[in-house]
């Protein structure tokens, strides 16, 4: 590398970006969420089973660290699936042989997706199986 390469007492550097508002950038991270869940059929078995979940919770009369615990292993496995969303998308813009090479961040992803829903599925028996033992009377309180 040339010795201007390293020189930062101005030159010709670019012209710096107007920086974004925040508005534009939550505009979009929604414009995010919506393509990442449009085209996804898993994303709907996840929304179907946070609903019943959420449902439960407040049919079980949960409390506040329960009604956390249970928001955030939500949150937990739809962050899982917007990202893998994101890499099989990266994946498809490819070239084919570029395609071989990383084929195995789809299985990592798809794997990063399975270990966040058994956590929520974990957390959720750990939560609701008490309550269910005691509205069942199969356990006293």
């Amino acid at each position: 590398m040339s010795a201007d390469y390293w020189d930062t007492t101005g030159g010709d550097r670019p012209a710096r970006k107007k920086p974004r508002r925040w508005r534009d950038k939550f505009r979009e991270a929604f414009r995010g969420v919506k393509r990442g869940v449009r085209g996804q059929s898993s994303f709907f078995v996840h929304f179907f089973f946070a609903a019943v979940v959420l449902a439960a919770a407040g049919a079980l009369e949960c409390k506040d660290w329960e009604w956390c615990a249970v928001v955030g292993c939500i949150g937990l496995v739809l962050t899982a699936e917007l990202i893998n969303t994101s890499i099989e998308t990266l994946f498809r813009g490819l070239e084919p042989e570029a395609r071989d090479r990383v084929y195995p961040c789809l299985d990592i992803a798809a794997g990063a997706v399975l270990v966040a829903g058994l956590t929520a599925a974990a957390v959720g028996t750990i939560i609701f199986g008490r309550k269910l033992l005691v509205l069942f009377h199969l356990i006293a309180t």
